[in-house]
């Protein structure tokens, strides 16, 4: 096996490494992030329903909004209980996010800084798509 077979083996397994790093390590943050986006989204739609329907539609509207605030409220819950054990941070958050930055230090030693954005950038590309393919049955 000649240097250019060896660096090809290297370079996909360290992209195999930091996908299912990754993915594993989002499982916890992106339910956090989804939170923020989602009590902006609830404070916007407040504000543009408030006064701002016929008093019939009050209640229906109301409705609607209680039940993503419940939403968001279960939400929150469900990731507090993912992330921490108690008082204290999920042992497995934590070294899910060592190991990354582990991987991450590793690529740009291996690889290069320039291959590390590229591998990032395509994990992005991969997940935007599964998101648009995931939807598109629905």
């Amino acid at each position: 096996m000649d240097k250019q077979d060896l660096n090809s083996l290297k370079k996909r397994y360290l992209i195999w490494l930091y996908k299912t790093t990754k993915e594993a390590f989002d499982r916890y943050e992106r339910k956090f992030t989804q939170l923020e986006i989602d009590e902006s989204l609830l404070q916007e739609i407040e504000k543009e329903l408030k006064d701002s329907y016929l008093p019939s539609e009050k209640k229906d509207l109301e409705k609607f909004v209680n039940d993503f605030r419940n939403y968001i409220n279960e939400k929150e819950n469900a990731c507090v209980k993912l992330k921490y054990k108690g008082k204290k941070t999920n042992p497995e958050f934590i070294f899910l996010d060592a190991k990354l930055e582990a991987i991450e230090k590793a690529i740009v030693k291996e690889l290069g800084r320039k291959a590390l954005e590229e591998i990032k950038s395509l994990y992005e590309s991969e997940m935007i798509q599964r998101i648009i393919k995931s939807t598109e049955h629905k």
